[in-house]
């Protein structure tokens, strides 16, 4: 069976994923080659150190809150952005991601290019360091192993004011079986 392409899709961390680094969190897809695996960025996982302190030129343009988010465990020295193109030109500097309808609007951003090229045609910004890598099936297997739910993205899912809430409004959004999931205490043991 052939595994179909994540890009553009999220990956949501199901209670049974007890990895520090990927714990309730939820992954945009940013990537996926078979060949070569997958590429994916922490979307909840905000850090103290504001993007001004890192990223100086680009402040102005980041969306609340503007600090930079641990993508994940991966070269968490290196730095990628997403961004929301605004209508349906695509913005210089800006390369809409591969895959299902929520890439049409949302795409990697050039971070050598000058912020102002891209000021007016992007609605939304985030940084982050670092990110989440897999290599050829090996994301597949953890999904087969029921680490992580494959579930549809909202554009803005990246973009939310409160990241920390993005885990349980991904869940609940889905209804059914999703929904409860989104109500599963943090530490079981205390309910």
């Amino acid at each position: 069976m052939e595994a179909e392409i994540l890009a553009g899709r999220l990956l949501v961390a199901t209670p049974l994923l007890g990895d520090p680094n990927f714990r309730r969190t939820v992954i945009l897809i940013v990537e996926d080659e078979p060949e070569e695996g997958t590429l994916g960025v922490v979307l909840n996982r905000p850090t103290e150190v504001q993007v001004g302190q890192v990223l100086e030129a680009w402040t102005d343009l980041v969306t609340g809150p503007s600090v930079v988010f641990k993508g994940g465990p991966v070269s968490p020295n290196s730095a990628l952005a997403l961004a929301l193109a605004r209508g349906e030109d695509e913005p210089l500097g800006w390369r809409s991601l591969d895959g299902s309808s929520l890439t049409s609007r949302i795409g990697l951003v050039d971070l050598e290019a000058p912020p102002e090229l891209l000021a007016g045609g992007i609605t939304s910004l985030r940084v982050f360091a670092g990110y989440a890598g897999w290599g050829p099936g090996q994301l597949q297997a953890e999904i087969e192993e029921g680490a992580w739910y494959v579930l549809p993205g909202e554009p803005t899912d990246a973009f939310l004011p409160e990241p920390e809430r993005l885990w349980q409004e991904v869940l609940r959004r889905q209804g059914g079986e999703f929904a409860i999931v989104a109500t599963y205490p943090d530490d079981p043991m205390l309910n």
